[in-house]
């Protein structure tokens, strides 16, 4: 995947990020609700809630819903209990798709994304057959105006990095999903900003190539309307749009 063609797709996806702010603050709730439940809720020690609180910060988020969601996960509120649901399915051309759910409802998660695959011509896939594809990685995506390669390629092995690549000046710093926070943290300490779509997130191993205007803008059509399901959290495909076809060059 050439690095401007996912920096292309984060452009074009922020565009419309006014108009689903809701939606986003929906999805960092649940994020901050299963953050304290497993960790706690003191982001002091708890380093993957301080990290979502980070992404919190940056799209701000009201305070009163950070509190309440973080409430649930300690148990200080009620709330339903979230399950993690993914679903493999392949969008036309064969382009594979990892959707990650977080839902107090599974039967209503199935029918939501089964339907909204079905009228963009995309198909449920099998356990495994997309997964393989992907790894699991945490990504680190940094603007790369005023941001010497060398002096971060040496502050982010040092932290634990594994690679550090250049994609037509923005960066993409890759490591192992265990010391995603500590790595993040410490590029942040050091002043570089760090992307929202930033996270431990799945990396496909093999992409399909998109070069038809047309198909790059059915599957982003196709993503959106994914992300706007209420359980929705995350959608990742093995697409390498080509440059310019979503218009952000």
């Amino acid at each position: 995947m050439s690095g401007h063609s996912k920096w292309a797709t984060i452009k074009h996806k922020k565009a419309a990020t006014d108009a689903k702010r809701g939606k986003i603050f929906s999805n960092l709730g649940k994020e901050l609700t299963v953050a304290a439940r497993q960790g706690g809720g003191d982001p002091g020690s708890n380093i993957t809630l301080r990290t979502i609180l980070g992404k919190c910060k940056a799209v701000n988020m009201p305070s009163e819903n950070i509190e309440r969601a973080i409430k649930k996960g300690t148990g200080a509120l009620q709330g339903a209990a979230l399950e993690e649901i993914i679903f493999e399915a392949y969008a036309s051309g064969g382009i594979g798709m990892i959707i990650q759910c977080l839902s107090d409802n599974r039967n209503r998660s199935v029918a939501d994304v089964r339907h909204t695959l079905q009228r963009a011509n995309a198909t449920l896939a099998g356990t495994n057959q997309v997964m393989r594809n992907f790894q699991r990685k945490g990504q680190i995506l940094i603007d790369g105006e005023g941001v010497d390669e060398d002096t971060l390629m040496e502050a982010a092995l040092e932290a634990g990095a594994d690679d550090v690549t250049n994609e037509e000046g923005e960066f993409e710093v890759l490591t192992a999903p265990n010391v995603y926070n500590e790595v993040s943290d410490a590029l942040s300490k050091k002043g570089y900003k760090i992307s929202e779509e930033s996270g431990v997130n799945m990396i496909p191993s093999l992409y399909n190539q998109v070069s038809d205007k047309a198909q790059a803008e059915s599957l982003m059509k196709l993503i959106d309307s994914l992300e706007e399901l209420e359980d929705v959290q995350h959608v990742y495909t093995t697409a390498d749009i080509a440059d310019g076809l979503l218009g952000d060059e």
